[in-house]
C-alpha cells in the first residue's frame, strides 16, 4: 500500500514478516556508507550519523537494504515515525475541547526541555518560545476540519510546562499535522540540536522497523543527549517501538488510573508509565477549541515523565534525575515504574459545554 496526498511524501506499508508491519518511505534508503550504494543513488544528503538516499523508482528498497547488510554494510529503509500510530490499530481518539486549565509560570530554572513534535501554537503559555518557523498547521488541506494530529506538539509542550513550570522549551517541528515524519528527518533534527544545551529530550513519536532492530543511526544521534524520554506507542502490543525501545531511552507507557491503558504498548523494554487518559493541556484556537483540550495517549504520558525529570534537573544532572524519577515508584506489570504527576495536577478539566 502506498499513498501520497497534498504534496506529502508517500508512505508505504510493508510486511516482510507476517503480522509484523512497518511503514517506510518508498524509494528511500538510510545507510552508514555511501560508497557501496553510489551507483543506485539518485540523490544523497547527510542525515546525522548516516546518509539519506533517494533511489530510482525501479529499485527494491527492502531487497537492496538486505543485500547491503549481507555484505556487511549498515543499511535500512527510511522508516516512517508517527505521533500516534493509528495505522497499527491504535485508538482513534481525537482531542476534545475543554475549559481553561490553570497554569502559573515560575522564574526560569535554567533547565531546557526539547520537544520535537508538530510545533507550537501562539498559546498564552507558549509565547516565549513560539515563532512562525515552528507554528502548528491546523488544517493543511483546507477542508475546515482539524488535521488528525494538529495541536499535538502544543499539547505535549503544555504538559511539560505544567509538570515543570520553570523550564525553558526548545521546540522543533518534525511531525506534520497528520503526525507523520521519518527516520531521516528525525536524524537531521537531532544533528541540528547537537550543539545546544538540552537537558531533557521529549520524543512523543515512534514506529516499527522492518526487522524489529533499532533504526539505523538513531542510537548514535541520541547519545549526546543526557536524558531522552519517548512514548512507548498506542499499539497495545509488546513489539519494540522505536526510539522508545532503545536501551538508553526512557520508554513511557500510559496508565488509566492504576492500570495499563488498553491502548498502551507494554513489555520489558518499557521503563516508566504515567497517566495517559483524559489529560488536559494547552491546544489550538480552532473551531470548537478555545486553546485547551483533553486527549489520551502514550505521547502525553511521556510528556509528563519528561516534565518530572526536568523538575529534578534543578537539583541534579539529567542522567541522575532519570534514575531518581524511577527510583521509588510503584511497579506496574509490563509498564515499569509509575511516575506521579506534580502535586495538585489532575487530569481532565472537563469538556466545553
Amino acid at each position: 500500500m502506498s499513498s501520497s496526498a497534498d504534496g506529502l511524501p508517500a508512505v508505504q506499508l510493508v510486511e516482510p514478516e507476517p503480522g509484523r508491519p512497518a511503514l517506510i518511505r518508498p524509494g528511500e534508503l538510510i545507510t552508514s556508507s555511501l560508497s557501496p550504494v553510489s551507483r543506485w543513488a539518485a540523490a544523497a544528503v547527510p542525515a546525522g550519523p548516516a546518509h539519506h538516499l533517494r533511489l530510482p523508482p525501479d529499485v527494491d528498497v527492502l531487497g537492496l537494504a538486505g543485500e547491503l547488510r549481507d555484505r556487511g554494510h549498515r543499511a535500512s529503509p527510511n522508516h516512517v515515525l508517527l505521533g500516534q500510530p493509528l495505522l497499527f490499530g491504535g485508538p482513534g481518539g481525537r482531542p476534545v475541547p475543554a475549559r481553561a486549565v490553570p497554569y502559573e509560570r515560575e522564574e526560569t530554572w535554567g533547565v531546557t526541555v526539547a520537544v520535537l513534535d508538530t510545533g507550537l501554537a501562539p498559546h498564552p503559555w507558549l509565547t516565549e518560545w513560539y515563532s512562525d518557523e515552528i507554528a502548528e498547521v491546523p488544517d493543511s488541506d483546507g477542508d475546515g476540519v482539524l488535521d488528525e494530529q494538529a495541536g499535538h506538539g502544543t499539547f505535549v509542550a503544555g504538559l511539560v510546562l505544567r509538570e515543570a513550570p520553570g523550564v525553558g522549551l526548545r521546540a522543533v517541528r518534525v511531525l506534520d499535522s497528520h503526525g507523520v515524519t521519518d527516520q531521516a528527518t528525525l536524524l537531521r533534527a537531532l544533528a541540528r540540536l547537537g550543539g545546544e544545551r538540552i537537558d531533557v529530550l521529549n520524543l512523543s513519536m515512534g514506529g516499527y522497523t522492518v526487522d524489529d532492530e533499532p533504526p539505523l543511526g538513531l542510537a548514535e544521534a541520541l547519545r549526546g543527549f543526557p536524558a531522552v524520554v519517548a512514548c512507548a506507542g498506542n499499539t497495545a502490543s509488546s513489539r519494540p517501538f522505536w526510539p522508545a525501545a532503545l536501551p538508553d531511552v526512557v520508554a513511557v507507557g500510559a496508565l488509566d488510573g492504576r492500570a495499563r491503558a488498553a491502548f498502551s504498548a507494554y513489555g520489558p523494554w518499557v521503563g516508566a508509565c504515567a497517566q495517559g487518559v483524559g489529560l488536559a493541556s494547552s491546544f489550538l484556537e480552532h473551531s470548537a477549541f478555545r486553546g485547551y483540550a483533553t486527549w489520551s495517549g502514550t505521547s502525553f504520558a511521556a510528556a509528563i515523565v519528561a516534565g518530572a525529570v526536568a523538575r529534578l534537573c534543578r537539583e541534579m544532572p539529567p542522567a541522575r534525575a532519570v534514575r531518581h524519577a524511577l527510583f521509588d515508584g510503584q511497579r506496574v506489570p509490563g509498564l515499569g515504574v509509575t511516575v506521579r504527576r506534580r502535586q495538585g495536577e489532575g487530569t481532565a478539566a472537563g469538556p466545553v459545554r
